[in-house]
């Protein structure tokens, strides 16, 4: 394990979910899903996944690290887009295997590399077919991506 931050060793059912101590779950490619939402409006921004570094770094900073599943890399979170998030809560679930992340987000307010707010600026049609279009929840770009 890097230095910083130690995460307890998991040790009992009772430890884990009733328990003081922080003994995080990762899964068995090293990562745990994190859910990140605005602290304000509590608006979901976007769904991410952290490692051991990822979290540990996120505590330490107060600032939100994840794990890039795609690229397979660590990265800060507004690094290179100034879309910092500064961390104002985090909260883990009864088995320790998922964080919620709540944010306050610099910049343009926004928190999607692709320049709208939340990541999740398209609804999924449900109660039809299948091959119905996404529509799109947010009506603007907050930013210009490639500006950026």
């Amino acid at each position: 394990m890097d230095e910083g931050l130690e995460f307890r060793a998991r040790q009992s059912i009772e430890q884990v979910e009733e328990g003081t101590e922080l003994a995080p779950k990762f899964g068995a490619d090293g990562l745990m899903a994190c859910i990140t939402t605005d602290a304000q409006s509590d608006e979901v921004l976007m769904l991410g996944s952290m490692n051991e570094k990822a979290f540990r770094l996120t505590l330490e900073t107060g600032e939100a690290h994840y794990f890039s599943r795609a690229r397979q890399v660590l990265w800060h979170k507004g690094v290179t887009s100034g879309l910092v998030q500064k961390g104002i809560e985090a909260r883990i679930d009864d088995d320790q295997d998922a964080l919620w992340l709540r944010v306050a987000i610099s910049g343009s307010g926004a928190s999607c590399h692709v320049g709208y707010r939340s990541c999740f600026y398209r609804a999924v049609p449900h109660g039809g077919q299948v091959d119905q279009a996404l529509s799109f929840v947010e009506d603007r770009k907050t930013f210009d991506p490639v500006a950026v």
